[in-house]
């Protein structure tokens, strides 16, 4: 519970405070402690493969691979999907040591020796990660291996799905590069103000001479998070005039922007802010999300479009930036999470219809004929293993009752349970 070394109950405090609640304590060494947690470990490992056992649906996977600070490669795979009570589910299947290479090759295989452990092979929909290219090669290894048990829908065309607050970071990183002098001004003005504490206490000096709350503070960004920079011009943003009444009494702060580049960042801080309400929605653990992407999505290619007409030179080459790397990323988004939109009763096939007239201005446009026939595609094959499932189904039971006597024509029934196996094949 508290990250605690194994070899805690070996600590004089603890063995002092336990014998001393209960004089003939039979207190456990490290190795014990160590076993216990093993076998809790084990027992919730069995529930948990019961739980996906049962559960009717498909169940989709996320994965994601980093090295330590001590150069310690880690990959964790973590299972979403809908159990047999329609309630949301998500659980961290493995935290797995993952030697170097980090290649393609390495991935797929731990990935499928992981999912063969868990038993869920043939019960896969999709597994998001992001773009790097290592993950590209694992995925298609991996889609070979799933198709020769034909544990995938539709040949695998929906497994591989990419990280959605992923590529929007990497778009608004490239609109940013043009924009990082006036970003890099605010940066140092923050760097200095806590670099001190008599330089934070002068700082503090100017919030209160001003009025202003200082309790909200100022945020350091990491500067390949963009949503972090966003949080950083929105702090400095309300602490502008206390960084004016710096530059007057500090002659040391030399960060201090000017009025014009005040506001530009004033215009970032409000185009940026579209997208962080985006993300945020992407990054919600508690509902599903899939149906919410293409909506989001679209909005942002919208908001993209009008800005590249800006009067504003400043925005309009930002959104140029960002346009050419999201227009990269738009003609290889997921089909299946447009799908996704269509089977919510909020939105149906109309607002995908009408989204790509707004893109194209066109009616029944090459994109929305290619979802559309998607989705019938997806549809039928369902309907086809549906109907495999229940003649395959009905077969069982009526062996189970021609065993105990009941005394049908079970060499009819074969022939028709056949018929349908050969329709639905072909």
């Amino acid at each position: 519970m508290h990250d605690l070394p194994f070899q805690f109950v070996k600590y004089e405090g603890i063995r002092t405070i336990f014998q001393y609640l209960h004089p003939d304590i039979q207190l456990v060494y490290r190795n014990t402690a160590k076993s216990d947690v093993l076998k809790m470990h084990l027992k919730e490992k069995c529930r948990i493969k019961c739980m996906l056992d049962a559960t009717p649906g498909r169940i989709c996977l996320t994965s994601d691979l980093w090295t330590s600070a001590t150069t310690d490669g880690y990959i964790c795979l973590t299972c979403h999907f809908i159990d047999k009570e329609w309630i949301l589910q998500k659980r961290v299947l493995n935290f797995y040591y993952m030697p170097p290479p980090h290649i393609g090759i390495a991935l797929a295989e731990k990935l499928y020796s992981l999912l063969c452990e868990w038993g869920i092979e043939t019960k896969l929909f999709s597994l998001t990660l992001d773009n790097a290219s290592a993950n590209d090669v694992s995925v298609d290894m991996l889609v070979t291996q799933l198709q020769l048990k034909g544990a995938v829908v539709c040949d695998g065309d929906y497994f591989h799905l990419r990280y959605c607050a992923h590529i929007i970071n990497l778009v608004i990183q490239n609109g940013l590069k043009d924009i990082d002098n006036v970003v890099h001004k605010i940066r140092e003005s923050i760097k200095y103000v806590r670099g001190l504490q008599v330089r934070k206490q002068k700082f503090l000096e100017c919030v209160k001479l001003l009025s202003m709350d200082s309790k909200r503070g100022l945020r350091q960004d990491v500067p390949i998070r963009w949503n972090s920079t966003y949080l950083m011009l929105e702090s400095a943003l309300y602490y502008r005039r206390a960084f004016c009444h710096l530059e007057l009494s500090d002659s040391n702060y030399k960060s201090c922007s000017s009025s014009h580049e005040w506001e530009k960042i004033e215009k970032i801080s409000r185009f940026l802010g579209l997208f962080y309400d985006i993300t945020c929605i992407f990054w919600s653990t508690k509902y599903p999300t899939s149906n919410l992407y293409f909506s989001s999505v679209f909005f942002c290619y919208v908001t993209l479009k009008e800005n590249i007409e800006s009067e504003d030179d400043y925005l309009r080459t930002m959104a140029n930036q960002m346009l050419k790397k999201f227009e990269k990323y738009w003609s290889e988004f997921s089909l299946i999470l447009t799908i996704a939109v269509v089977v919510d009763p909020r939105y149906k096939l109309q607002f995908v219809d009408w989204c790509y007239r707004k893109i194209y201005g066109a009616s029944g446009s090459s994109e929305f004929i290619r979802v559309k026939s998607k989705l019938f595609s997806i549809f039928k094959e369902y309907v086809q293993k549906r109907s495999l499932t229940s003649s395959t189904h009905s077969l069982d039971k009526e062996k189970s009752n021609t065993s105990c006597g009941v005394g049908e024509d079970v060499i009819s029934f074969r022939k028709t349970a056949s018929s349908i196996l050969k329709v639905n094949n072909s």
